[in-house]
């Protein structure tokens, strides 16, 4: 008999600590840093099968194409997209989830999860979530927590009632306390205690369980969440939630909202493997150091190096090199290079406050913007002008555009381009070019089944993206650098 679970996946956080990698603009669960998908599709594939329904994914407009694009890489489809106006914590997008399937499927169970965790037995995992459905049935509000091996500080801790068994069994018992992240010190104790598991944030529920707890301890982001479905709109397979409302929405975690106000709540032990990776030292555990403990990643040399990672994400021009290095991180991007104590990973996002402050681009862009129709990354930048890589998708294509202070020459390098100027209409193929005039209104179209590659060079008064007019756009974006 199927269980018939839904799964949520949660895509709202920025992954500021495993900057310069991770930012704003293209966060962690997007990213490939364990093996060859990204957290978000191993998230996905991991809560799929014959148990499991389309996932429901909650994340901001600006990653609305990159999460269909990379769902359908894995012959996904979701059942549904709904679009935060802004961040406003786990307990709004667990709620608006909760109403969105409730809608549809009355008390149906449901399946919350971060889309940045790595969890490799999957096997194991979906046995624990089977184990703790009939508890999620009766009414209870079930939570996983992770076996832990180490004195995290950089986790909340879960506390039991009694030990779990020797085999670590996946058994829903009582949840007695909810524990802060602690310090070193008291890390160390709910380490040699035996009472304390890792909180995952990872949850099973009814909607009429999770809804009901809201309406008693949390009405208000109830009501708001529910203002902001109500009057929602429907943009392509999306759903806006509206800003108003949301607008107006504590930001809040699940836990200090619900969780721990709640008393049917119930806890499964889970002894398998996890990571949220929460830091460039969990990569460097995860990702298997070597007999000296060394993690070299992409064009990376370690010389008499130990306990210590480098990464080089650069494809060709750039090669990282370590001497004598323990202990320390060093990710080089082409923009931006991290070197830091690996001890004091968790302070990274000290660093990209600081980065924000000054005004530095680098905190929260990445110099590769992904786009709906492919990406593009800037090459050059000059005074008046500018050279850009652009990649479209086959099939895809930019909006019907017009610039008011640049011009641009298109140089394909690879594929096949279908080019509006104005009125003309005409093909590109590898080493042709064609000029955008200042001011024509123009397009770009990849009507063949490989990537088209070109080199735009800009040159104007100001080169800035928001230096766009659209007059049709396929993916409904509206105006402005992204819309």
């Amino acid at each position: 008999m199927s269980l018939e679970i839904h799964p949520v996946l949660l895509c709202g956080g920025a992954g500021t600590r495993l900057w310069p990698l991770s930012r704003k603009s293209y966060p962690k669960q997007f990213v490939r840093l364990i093996g060859e998908e990204s957290l978000f599709q191993g998230s996905a594939r991991r809560l799929s099968g014959p148990d499991f329904a389309p996932p429901i994914v909650v994340t901001g407009a600006d990653f609305r194409f990159v999460v269909t694009e990379q769902l359908a890489a894995l012959e996904m489809a979701p059942a549904d997209i709904l679009i935060e106006p802004a961040a406003r914590n786990t307990a709004a997008a667990i709620c608006a989830a909760a109403l969105t399937l409730d809608a549809r499927a009355p008390g149906a169970l449901m399946l919350v999860a971060p889309s940045d965790h790595v969890i490799p037995d999957v096997d194991r995992f979906q046995a624990g979530v089977a184990a703790a459905a009939p508890a999620a049935r009766d009414g209870q509000l079930v939570t996983f927590g992770i076996r832990p091996n180490r004195a995290e500080t950089g986790y909340g801790w879960l506390e039991l009632a009694a030990a779990p068994d020797a085999a670590f069994s996946a058994t829903p018992q009582p949840l007695r306390a909810f524990v802060e992240k602690p310090d070193g010190a008291a890390a160390e104790q709910l380490l040699s205690g035996g009472l304390h598991l890792w909180n995952a944030g990872i949850f099973l529920f009814s909607t009429t369980a999770v809804l009901a707890a809201f309406a008693e301890h949390a009405p208000e982001t109830l009501a708001q969440v529910r203002a902001a479905l109500d009057a929602a709109v429907t943009d392509l397979a999306f759903t806006r939630l509206a800003a108003g409302p949301w607008g107006a929405l504590q930001d809040i975690s699940i836990d200090y909202a619900v969780m721990e106000r709640a008393d049917n709540l119930a806890v499964v032990p889970y002894g398998g493997a996890w990571s949220d990776l929460g830091d460039w030292q969990a990569v460097w555990r995860e990702t298997g150091p070597d007999a000296d403990g060394v993690v070299a990643r992409g064009h990376a040399t370690a010389i008499d190096c130990t306990d210590t990672l480098l990464q080089a994400t650069s494809e060709a021009a750039q090669h990282v090199v370590g001497i004598g290095l323990k202990d320390i991180v060093v990710v080089a991007m082409p923009d931006a290079v991290l070197v830091a104590d690996k001890t004091r990973a968790q302070e990274v996002k000290t660093a990209v406050a600081a980065l924000k402050a000054n005004g530095a681009a680098q905190a929260e862009t990445l110099p590769r913007d992904y786009r709906p129709w492919g990406w593009y990354e800037s090459l050059v930048v000059g005074p008046r002008f500018q050279v850009k890589r652009i990649v479209v998708h086959p099939g895809a294509a930019l909006s019907l555009q017009s610039h008011h202070h640049r011009a641009e020459h298109w140089i394909v390098v690879e594929g096949t381009a279908k080019i509006t100027i104005d009125e003309s209409v005409k093909l590109a193929s590898e080493n042709e070019s064609v000029y955008i005039p200042l001011g024509a209104v123009h397009r770009m179209e990849n009507p063949g089944k490989v990537p088209l590659t070109l080199i735009e060079v800009q040159s104007g008064t100001y080169l800035g993206e928001d230096d766009i007019i659209r007059y049709e756009d396929v993916y409904s974006r509206g105006q402005g650098a992204k819309g």
